[in-house]
């Protein structure tokens, strides 16, 4: 029985998944249904958490637009995301970035990793 499931699961996985840790920020190219057209719309914002593993991954990003947070929940594997672009890492200690919920402005800003020529940017 659970080989079938595998199977499903692993049908159902993107092969070029991109790689991204929380406090990263990203670039997340969305797909939108509107009536019979469909678009693409943009959503950039600082990566607050990643959950899960295999095919039910999902990531939360949140960004500031016009002074009001907005958060959106994404499963990294949907047909709905077309890409996710990484502009730059970001330095965090902690796994989710539940604390920027009550910041605004500088404040809610992560600092950005440095890597050095060479070297892979790894947490």
């Amino acid at each position: 029985m659970s080989t079938i499931i595998d199977e499903i699961n692993k049908e159902q996985v993107k092969e070029q998944a991109p790689e991204f840790h929380t406090g990263d920020t990203v670039k997340v190219y969305g797909k939108i249904k509107e009536g019979n057209r469909e678009r693409i719309q943009v959503f950039e914002g600082t990566v607050k958490k990643i959950q899960g593993g295999g095919n039910r991954c999902t990531f939360t990003v949140r960004k500031e637009s016009s002074g009001i947070g907005v958060e959106k929940t994404w499963p990294l594997h949907s047909p709905n995301v077309e890409k996710v672009e990484i502009v730059r890492r970001g330095k965090v200690r902690r796994a989710k970035l539940n604390y920027l919920k009550g910041l605004t402005g500088k404040k809610a800003k992560v600092k950005e990793l440095v890597v050095q020529r060479g070297e892979k940017a790894s947490k």
